[in-house]
């Protein structure tokens, strides 16, 4: 008798957890769909290719093209307007490269672009060891003649010189460029621009500031997919454990109402 508690205790145990499992599974597939969802597209005209694999370019059809977190696109000598899901506006110039490394982040590597942002929007742009977003200053006064925040679309450009050297313009909103410790090197107001040395591009900071999280870099993400796949190896051999334990349970004489808690 008391072993055939501590055997029903035991298939109890794999049976919760192989639910446990079930559940987190469905949780880990919903989000590697999101991951599979496009955050934008892309309207180009003349020469324009996106990276298929590494070092191997396609060229781009002249209707719209989904963007996926990941995807590199470079104009050679055409020009693309890419539009994201959060209505920010990119419109690349002839010989730029670029990449979505994540939702709210390209990398530009090379050529100029002009962007528009939403107030509402968050996205930054990466050129070496420098990032550029538009800043919106924190209201504190509670009085009714505090300001409202500022709801105007920010406006402006960045361009990569031969020399390494870049230069951000602000046609509208300010714009804050700082650099990997996420220290402000420069703020721009409304009609205002800098011209960053290439030095101060390149320069790693002598601090490094770990970030939390992996950089989603490939489409799909090489880290999620992992996880995915331990997913679904921890569900299988939770249920094969289960089924093994209802079998020996079954094999020593149990009723079949005994397992009746098992059924989802």
């Amino acid at each position: 008798m008391k072993k055939r508690f501590y055997l029903k205790v035991f298939v109890y145990f794999l049976c919760i957890s192989f639910l446990l499992l079930t559940s987190s599974f469905h949780h880990v597939m919903a989000e590697a769909k999101d991951m599979d969802r496009p955050i934008g597209e892309m309207f180009s005209k003349g020469e324009v290719k996106f990276e298929v694999k590494e070092n191997v370019w396609k060229r781009v059809e002249p209707s719209n093209f989904p963007i996926f977190k990941g995807v590199k696109v470079k104009t050679e000598r055409g020009e693309a307007l890419i539009r994201l899901t959060n209505e920010t506006h990119i419109e690349l110039k002839p010989n730029t490269l670029l990449t979505f490394d994540q939702a709210s982040r390209v990398d530009l590597f090379n050529g100029s672009i002009n962007f528009r942002v939403k107030p509402d929007a968050e996205i930054n742009f990466k050129v070496g060891h420098l990032s550029i977003a538009s800043s919106r200053p924190l209201q504190a006064s509670k009085g009714p003649s505090a300001s409202p925040l500022a709801t105007e679309e920010t406006i402006g450009s960045i361009s990569i010189h031969s020399s390494g050297a870049v230069t951000v313009k602000s046609l509208q909103g300010p714009l804050s460029i700082l650099d990997q410790s996420r220290v402000v090197i420069a703020a721009l107001s409304s009609k205002d621009s800098v011209t960053v040395p290439s030095m101060t591009v390149k320069s790693a900071p002598k601090a490094m500031v770990a970030q939390a999280g992996g950089s989603g870099s490939g489409m799909g993400g090489t880290e999620e997919s992992d996880n995915t796949i331990y997913w679904v190896i921890g569900g299988v051999l939770a249920a094969g454990a289960a089924g093994v334990g209802i079998w020996a349970l079954a094999k020593s004489g149990g009723d079949d109402d005994d397992f009746f808690f098992c059924r989802p």
